[in-house]
């Protein structure tokens, strides 16, 4: 809403994404009516035809929901989907994350965050994060092993000073920063063969970040480290497989907080202020745990 004009805004769509339900009409698919799932929109598709998950009903594509694990509430799971994607996807297709390795992520008390600690947690790696020193034990309850205050100094210079030592095999940043810092320093604390992740930059500071991090050669200074956008892809099985790990108690959901349905400007403004600790769910029915 911060970034599209006004006049694209004016079309009547119904907006979000991350969904959690109940099917009503499986219209010929492998689900059946009053099937327990979660899942999504994704983005081109709230785009192209309208449908949007913050509505009383909506229609989604089979692959993109999954049955409900039955230890999660409608209501946790309504947060998974897009940022548990990501966090699974950037981890195990493009980290591929191992046992033994060591994973940073920046970013911890962030919705993705949060979900990558947990999912490199579970692959059996140590994880190191990043978030501001009130949400230490946030970030420290998902599971991670070390712990760095953002807010202390720049971050690249603390994990230059802390000679990391074995260097992070993968380095995911999940804040979104356009700041090329913590790239164009990482051959100090991310391995040869390792790789940067990151959500997106965001921001100010295109041209600096396109500079250093997309086209900047190596004989110009340019970093010798991998580099990979994260953009979520629609996967059923990759749904399933993040659902396993919450059925098996190896993932926990992140929420925030939780608005009704009528409240729902109240939950962008919450979204608003940066500060939300994990997930923001609006709850469409009042009855729903």
């Amino acid at each position: 809403m911060g970034v599209l004009p006004s006049f694209l805004l004016k079309r009547l769509t119904a907006p979000e994404f991350d969904v959690a339900g109940v099917v009503v009409d499986a219209n010929g698919t492998g689900f059946k009516e009053g099937d327990e799932v979660f899942g999504w929109i994704p983005i081109f598709q709230n785009i192209s035809t309208g449908q949007g998950a913050l509505s009383q009903y909506t229609r989604v594509a089979a692959a993109d929901i999954v049955l409900r694990p039955k230890n999660v509430t409608p209501t946790e799971a309504a947060g998974f989907s897009i940022a548990g994607l990501a966090a699974y996807q950037a981890l195990l297709e493009f980290g591929k994350i191992e046992a033994g390795q060591s994973v940073f992520i920046n970013g911890g008390s962030t919705a993705v965050g949060s979900f990558a600690i947990q999912i490199a947690k579970a692959k059996g790696a140590h994880v190191a994060a990043s978030a501001s020193a009130k949400n230490e034990q946030y970030v420290r309850g998902l599971g991670a092993d070390t712990f760095v205050d953002y807010t202390k100094a720049p971050l690249h210079e603390q994990l230059v000073a802390a000679n990391v030592t074995p260097k992070y095999d993968v380095f995911f940043e999940t804040a979104g920063l356009m700041d090329p810092a913590l790239f164009v320093h990482s051959a100090a604390y991310l391995a040869p063969k390792g790789i940067f992740l990151s959500v997106g930059p965001q921001g100010s500071g295109v041209a600096s970040f396109a500079w250093n991090v997309l086209l900047r050669p190596s004989f110009l200074g340019g970093v010798k480290r991998k580099w990979k956008l994260i953009q979520v892809k629609s996967s059923q099985e990759d749904l399933k497989g993040f659902a396993k790990l919450v059925e098996e108690g190896k993932i926990r959901p992140v929420v925030d907080s939780v608005y009704a349905f009528e409240d729902a400007p109240k939950a962008y403004e919450r979204l608003g202020t940066s500060r939300a600790t994990g997930k923001v769910v609006v709850k469409v029915d009042p009855t729903v745990a």
